[in-house]
């Protein structure tokens, strides 16, 4: 089963897989921010997610890490695995008894590995996105190369499943080290939904970017006022000051789950404020 993409960009670490099996999120993947990155798959055994990662942040390398786990595997023949450490080139292993095609690549960040695939483009497209991609971010690269696998034959099974993880010390949800953990469990072209839902996460969990932000003051105050009021967040007292109009905002931001988008104060990302707006006529 499964190809996947275990990738390190710009100081994060991740993997991205996909498979013609329910819930391969739940068995391949395993990151850790401070130490690197695996996929085990095939006939995956599970210890080399704690294990592999245990290794790692000994300060083991890629290739250190996949030639002692699969060295003291007595079914190695059976396993696939791909590996990235904080530095230096990915890693990974592929057993002679791993059903065709099954194969992989590796270089500087990067191990794509692959079984029971269409044929051997699947990891060449992977690789080709993957290289293309060096300006994006991390989840959008991973993802970028599991749709060119995707879109050269996958796993030529058919499709059920995929799933996404990157981390980042502080990048996440309050500052955890998780900055994206997605997956899709059963679906009929999961590599898409995962796209929608990386889409989602983007939205919802992305930082601010206070320089295009607009100021609470003026029209865009009488705005906000008005469109909070419509969706049920008057300011308090009439609101007519900036204060009470920030108190109202951050409650409502709250309620839709935008607490990483607002923390308050007098700017206001444009997304949030259109997400404020397409509610208001929503509920006109």
């Amino acid at each position: 089963m499964t190809f996947s993409i275990v990738g390190r960009s710009g100081g994060e670490l991740g993997v991205a897989v996909a498979s013609k099996f329910l819930a391969a999120g739940a068995l391949v993947p395993a990151v850790d921010a401070g130490a690197g990155a695996l996929a085990s798959q095939a006939f995956s055994n599970q210890s080399y997610r704690p294990d592999g990662l245990a290794l790692l942040r000994e300060g083991r390398s890629a290739d250190e890490t996949v030639a002692t786990l699969t060295g003291a595997d007595e079914l190695r023949e059976h396993r696939q695995l791909g590996v990235v450490a904080l530095s230096g080139p990915g890693a990974n292993f592929t057993g002679e008894k791993c059903l065709q095609w099954a194969g992989g690549c590796a270089g500087d960040g990067y191990a794509i590995q692959g079984n029971i695939l269409a044929g051997q483009e699947v990891v060449a497209e992977m690789e080709r996105a993957w290289l293309a991609g060096g300006a994006q971010p991390l989840a959008r690269r991973l993802l970028a190369a599991l749709v060119a696998g995707d879109s050269a034959g996958g796993d030529r099974r058919g499709r059920q499943s995929a799933a996404l993880v990157v981390a980042s010390p502080g990048a996440g949800y309050g500052r955890y080290d998780i900055a994206a953990d997605l997956r899709v469990d059963d679906h009929a072209a999961p590599v898409g939904e995962l796209r929608r839902l990386l889409e989602l996460h983007e939205f919802y969990f992305g930082r601010p970017d206070l320089s295009s932000a607009v100021t609470l003051e003026g029209s865009v105050l009488k705005e906000v006022r008005g469109l909070l009021t419509s969706v049920g967040y008057p300011p308090a007292g009439g609101g007519a000051g900036g204060e009470a109009v920030e108190v109202a905002l951050a409650e409502w931001a709250s309620m839709e789950n935008l607490e990483m988008r607002y923390a308050g104060g007098g700017l206001l990302d444009k997304l949030v404020l259109d997400f404020l707006r397409r509610r208001s006529a929503e509920s006109a």
